[in-house]
């Protein structure tokens, strides 16, 4: 898609994009714009007299496409595991590697991914990460063994931790505030859609086999997309980066990754190998090393240095809330739609194409309540939050009896309504999560901010794929898939009920901002909304 010549790109969104926060310096922020013709025009204005980039909105889906690939892709596997045992005779480790080493370079590498964003730009490292999961998707679609596969997927996870970071960034400095709710209402869909069409999506391809390629198209879909994303981010996306970014923290890096590792790993793998010693010795020490790279980073603060994580980001009440929303939130998605799969599949005995439509509901009223949810945020605040985590748990109560009443006998007509109010809920929390999380981050680390929020998000997801996984599989084989996805939906229960704290954790008068012409409580005057006329040579 053309650019026009000479356009301005906008400089770095405003602090103030609430009701509780003010400018209180005028910081300089900086932002670096490639014309169409290659030319580089930068400005210097502070925020709030920030011209919004004409381009943004042909910029939205180009920025919003890494977040559907990524989640897209840690979905798909599930549908196509059967299909990939037997066509590469994968172990059951292997598959199992198949499956969660993706989450792994994923979770491991966002928040540096983050911080190298906020230092040495933001699309940037969106094109660095785009190119290495297109070469790593191809990789995979054409992995003639196991092993192959595995050193792709890992490669395809690198790839995602390099490029969705700096979605939530760039949202925040692309967008004015006024605008803001909107995109992040887009950007709630391409969530909904990114997992749900993973399975459905999934189940079409298998059903297909396109020129007898099998599993393969799943991974070789992404190919083109790949392509046209980075010929679109380097037309449309303007170049962002902090004024004064944070360095860098090789120890805690290398300690969180380490601790990230030391969990993922023995919880991937530990129910297949039959829970030996070394998978409890890894958790531990995993979880030792994790208290260690707080107490690093907690050290590395009073000293001042650069954490990965600043001090601003742990000692912010939105932000505290919105993480321990997501972990809790997070850790009952990623284990619910792997659950509620291999029930359809294994106790229903639905085709993967027939389980995956099962999933269309859910994520049609996603789509569609993630739209409706932003002027409800922007009118309601954290309530919205908490309305779509009490949303979400009385669809699990409503599963959990007709499952307890019916065991794999439960229809269809009995799971799409709780389905669709399950999309309800994750169209008003994920969202407008992500929304008021990045309203309360400085704009000097809001690639720091979304790569944390991401981690937390990514993690409990695995941990939920992982953890849920086994439970469902220990109590299936005990007493049937019926048992198995009930256990599932139970534990879901209370770990939506942590988000649900999280949500009240936020303080009331806090809100993101709100629909064009309301940022928040502020009014269409908040800092951020106004622009200043282009600078001279240009046209806007």
């Amino acid at each position: 898609m053309p650019t026009q010549p000479g356009l301005t790109a906008t400089s770095e969104a405003a602090t103030a994009e609430t009701s509780l926060t003010t400018p209180s310096t005028a910081e300089t922020i900086r932002a670096e714009a490639t014309t169409a013709k290659g030319t580089t025009a930068k400005a210097t204005t502070a925020p709030g007299e920030a011209t919004p980039d004409p381009r943004r909105w042909r910029a939205l889906p180009v920025i919003l496409i890494a977040s559907f690939m990524s989640l897209f892709d840690v979905f798909v596997v599930n549908v196509a595991a059967p299909s990939i045992e037997t066509d590469l005779g994968a172990s059951n480790a292997g598959l199992e590697l198949i499956v969660g080493g993706y989450s792994f370079t994923y979770a491991a590498g966002l928040v540096t991914a983050g911080r190298l964003g906020d230092r040495f730009g933001r699309r940037r490292m969106y094109l660095i990460g785009m190119a290495v999961f297109t070469v790593a998707s191809a990789l995979c679609g054409l992995a003639p063994n196991e092993a192959t596969l595995i050193g792709g997927r890992l490669l395809q996870g690198a790839g995602a931790a390099g490029m969705v970071p700096q979605v939530l960034a760039l949202l925040t400095v692309t967008f004015p505030p006024a605008e803001r709710a909107r995109a992040f209402a887009f950007f709630g869909v391409t969530i909904g859609l990114g997992g749900v069409c993973g399975q459905v999506l999934g189940g079409v391809l298998l059903d297909l086999d396109i020129f007898g390629l099998g599993w393969r198209p799943i991974f070789l879909v992404n190919v083109p997309i790949g392509l046209a994303a980075l010929v679109g981010a380097r037309r449309l996306v303007a170049e962002s980066r902090a004024a004064r970014p944070e360095g860098l923290d090789p120890v805690g890096l290398g300690t969180l990754m380490l601790g990230i590792g030391l969990v993922l790993v023995p919880l991937t793998l530990g129910r297949d190998e039959g829970w030996p010693l070394w998978t409890w010795l890894a958790l531990g020490t995993g979880l030792a090393v994790l208290v260690g790279f707080a107490s690093w980073e907690a050290r590395l603060a009073r000293g001042g240095g650069h954490p990965i994580i600043p001090p601003a980001v742990v000692r912010s009440r939105p932000v505290v809330g919105g993480m321990v929303m997501s972990a809790g939130y997070f850790l009952f998605f990623g284990g619910f739609l792997l659950s509620l799969t291999i029930f359809l599949q294994v106790g229903q005995h639905r085709s993967p194409l027939n389980a995956g439509l099962m999933f269309a509901p859910l994520g049609a009223v996603f789509a569609l309540s993630s739209l409706w949810a932003r002027r409800l945020a922007g009118r309601y605040g954290p309530r919205v939050l908490t309305a779509g985590s009490l949303a979400t748990m009385a669809a699990l109560g409503g599963l959990a009896a007709v499952v307890a009443a019916e065991g794999t006998g439960v229809s269809a007509y009995e799971l799409t309504p709780l389905l669709m109010l399950i999309g309800v809920g994750n169209g008003l929390v994920i969202p407008a999560l992500a929304a008021t999380v990045m309203a309360a981050a400085p704009p000097d680390i809001s690639g720091t901010v979304s790569g944390v929020l991401t981690t937390t998000q990514q993690f409990a997801s695995a941990l939920g794929v992982s953890g849920g996984g086994a439970l469902f599989f220990a109590e299936s084989s005990r007493h049937g898939p019926d048992a198995g996805l009930l256990a599932t939906v139970l534990v879901g229960l209370v770990s939506v009920g942590v988000a649900l704290a999280g949500s009240l954790i936020l303080p009331g008068g806090f809100r993101p901002a709100g629909p064009a012409g309301r940022a928040g409580r502020a009014g269409p005057s908040a800092p951020g909304a106004a622009r200043t006329a282009p600078p001279p040579g240009t046209r806007g």
